[in-house]
């Protein structure tokens, strides 16, 4: 999931990104599993198409802890084409 506030117009800042990914995920281990995918997709995505600037909070479900690098990042250009539509 992500949340996403948009800058006012005029606006021109970065996109700011956080995570908030619970115990429910998992142990220590697999949040920072996860937190280190999003961010290397997030760099990846920035640096290929651009993120549209505001503030984005990433979070995941207990299922994201099993899932490969390939299906977390296929969920995220889903869900960043979501936002950019």
């Amino acid at each position: 999931w992500c949340t996403y506030v948009l800058d006012p117009p005029g606006t021109v800042t970065p996109p700011r990104v956080a995570y908030a990914l619970g115990r429910a995920l998992g142990p220590a281990v697999v949040r920072n599993r996860v937190r280190r995918r999003l961010r290397a997709m997030l760099r990846q995505e920035s640096s290929a198409r651009g993120l549209p600037p505001g503030s984005y909070l990433f979070g995941a479900q207990p299922a994201a802890g099993t899932r490969s690098f390939v299906e977390l990042q296929f969920d995220l250009q889903q869900l960043l084409a979501r936002i950019r539509a």
